[in-house]
């Protein structure tokens, strides 16, 4: 085959992880593909250094963010520049992953331009185009115009099948995300051993990670969950909660001024990739309502309430790696403490990851390649 220009386009830490694979895997082939690496920055800072901690750099870097934008001006902004890129740029497919605001108009601008799109995890649904919000609208928007599908799953796979979508658009390969956790060096995660002994924070048996960000969270379920975790960090006072704080005001406010008085919780700035990393390795428990999370955790065997209720991710729940428990304040607390009341040891689980065996990228680089030479 002609040597193809592949854009992959970006703009948030998630994808940035799950596309980072990907990326190093095309540039193997250096005689197959110009790859050409599109950064949106709807997440400016995460994004761009978590590209670094897997030797990558952006090509291009769009700057689309302002503070206080709608959905509406966000995606206005991002198409509009994606529009120069592809005006500048000979493309010969385009590589979004997920279901971002980046996704939907990297895919957009691609099918205004008559370029294939080729969607990296596909085919996750929830059924309720509000859980999550408003990622489900997007991520079924741009199957519609996927040239081919990258399902992580065989689940993920059936729910494209029953949209009409063609079989021979759909590849089932796992998911990136766990390629991802195997391209992070040694020399990388004892770094984050260093960051934790540097903040004086003890990682240990009895440690907790928590994350909320999501929109559908905001208002009153984030005080619910904020009331269960109070109430879990007064009664388990040997454990360390650890909760990276989202820099939205909506979750950030709160947060602080409810639980920062506890001496056993640590609220930190955002992790680096890394970072966030190490956490789940030596965590006893997690609580998040993160999508990424979800499919990363059972790699460690580490227990997980998924703060949610619906999740795309319906695989951990049927295999026992994750529960739901909503912003459920009674929830929350019944399945914390059936943990938290045990030794780490005694709660790790035993059954491999379902979304994926860390072979991903090198599937999707191998159909790709079947792609053109067809």
């Amino acid at each position: 085959m002609d040597k193809k220009n592949i854009l992959f386009v970006f703009g948030t830490r998630p994808e940035v992880i799950k596309l980072a694979p990907v990326i190093l895997e095309l540039k193997k082939h250096s005689d197959r593909y110009n790859v050409i690496v599109c950064n949106t920055e709807q997440q400016k800072e995460l994004s761009n250094q978590t590209l670094s901690y897997f030797g990558l750099k952006a090509d291009i870097n769009l700057n689309c963010m302002k503070p206080n934008q709608t959905l509406l001006e966000v995606q206005t902004r991002i198409l509009t520049a994606l529009d120069s890129v592809f005006k500048n740029n000979n493309i010969d497919a385009t590589i979004v992953q997920g279901d971002t605001m980046t996704v939907l108009c990297g895919a957009l601008a691609s099918f205004y331009r008559k370029i294939p799109v080729f969607h990296i995890e596909a085919g996750l649904r929830s059924y309720d185009i509000y859980e999550p919000f408003p990622e489900e609208v997007m991520r079924q928007m741009t199957t519609r115009v996927a040239e081919l599908n990258f399902a992580p799953t065989e689940k993920n796979r059936k729910a494209l099948l029953k949209e009409n979508i063609s079989d021979d658009k759909i590849h089932v390969v796992g998911n990136t995300v766990i390629d991802a956790l195997f391209c992070l060096s040694d020399e990388t995660l004892s770094n984050a051993k260093d960051f934790y002994n540097n903040q004086g924070i003890e990682i240990n048996d009895n440690l907790v990670l928590i994350t909320a960000h999501r929109r559908e969270n905001h208002g009153e379920r984030i005080d619910r969950i904020i009331d269960a975790i109070e109430y879990l960090a007064e009664k388990y006072s040997n454990h360390t909660f650890i909760i990276p704080v989202h820099p939205n005001p909506n979750v950030k406010d709160k947060i602080y001024a409810r639980l920062n008085r506890l001496a056993n919780i640590k609220l930190l700035t955002p992790l680096d990739y890394p970072n966030l990393v190490y956490l789940m390795k030596n965590a006893k428990l997690i609580l998040t309502d993160s999508g990424g999370i979800q499919e990363e955790a059972p790699s460690f065997g580490c227990p997980t309430l998924v703060m949610r209720y619906e999740t795309e991710r319906q695989e951990g729940i049927d295999a026992g790696v994750s529960v739901l428990v909503g912003a459920d304040y009674d929830k929350i607390l019944k399945y914390s403490e059936a943990i938290l009341a045990k030794s780490r040891q005694e709660t790790r689980l035993k059954i491999s990851n379902p979304y994926g065996d860390g072979t991903s990228s090198k599937q999707i680089e191998k159909i790709i390649f079947n792609y053109y030479n067809n």
